[in-house]
């Protein structure tokens, strides 16, 4: 059986290094069997590929695909506190947010880049409760955020 890390290269993705935090927080915090994210940006190389609103300078699949960087940046953030993503026994929970135009009702579907991404890592483990939410604005106007709480072993 494959590592989470082997089935991501699978996909054609590896995991970026941990972003440095912007403010007085940490990447990722473990309370007992719980990690749980701060929010991540879709940095690539350290730059936001694209800002703006959802449904007005970003396209839903845009998004979709900014909504899957984000959670390669959670993993990133994950693995650097655990060590290795095959001590992720079960991912808990996914927060989506995306800065949307106030017409835009597809947030589900944004958020669908992360969800599917992590089936595709985790397999059962990876399905998990979800919210996807829209707000006026996220930080240095990023289209999206992603928040993860995972299971460790």
């Amino acid at each position: 059986m494959s590592t989470p890390e082997e089935r991501l290269a699978e996909f054609g993705h590896t995991l970026p290094p941990v972003a440095a935090p912007a403010g007085a927080y940490v990447p990722a915090v473990r309370s007992g069997s719980l990690v749980w994210t701060s929010g991540q940006l879709p940095f690539r190389d350290g730059l936001l590929p694209l800002t703006g609103k959802v449904g007005a300078a970003v396209t839903r699949e845009q998004a979709n695909d900014l909504a899957r960087t984000c959670t390669l940046n959670a993993l990133a953030a994950i693995r650097a506190e655990v060590g290795e993503l095959s001590a992720v026994r079960r991912v808990v929970k996914l927060v989506c947010f995306v800065a949307s135009e106030p017409a835009f009702t597809g947030q589900p579907g944004v958020a669908n880049g992360a969800s599917e991404l992590l089936g595709a890592v985790f397999g059962p483990a990876g399905q998990h409760a979800r919210s996807a939410v829209g707000v006026a604005v996220l930080p240095l106007d990023a289209p999206v955020e992603v928040e993860l709480v995972v299971e460790v072993s």
